[in-house]
């Protein structure tokens, strides 16, 4: 007497475009950070004075901040949705 478990849960259809859209939301902040931080170096690097490169690493401090701020509310909000979105778990048995 062989018994099967067998895990059955997949997502919807609203359930996999959320999924992808906080995979998507991911990529985009990687980029905004990497993208920020790149420019942010050539200001401090062009910066003419003591005060004007303090400015720039100031500036670029309160800009990443706010980048990876936004990234975490952002990954809390859509994690959220993401989580509310899946299925509840089937368990076949077969005998």
């Amino acid at each position: 007497m062989a018994i099967v478990r067998r895990e059955v849960s997949d997502r919807t259809t609203f359930g996999k475009i959320v999924k992808w859209v906080f995979i998507l939301f991911n990529l985009l902040m990687i980029f905004a950070l990497f993208k920020g931080c790149a420019a942010a170096s050539d200001v401090v690097t062009n910066a003419q004075s003591g005060a004007e490169q303090a400015g720039a690493a100031i500036g670029t401090a309160i800009g990443t901040g706010m980048i990876l701020m936004l990234w975490v509310m952002g990954d809390i909000i859509i994690g959220m949705i993401v989580l509310f979105t899946r299925r509840k778990k089937i368990i076949e048995v077969e005998e």
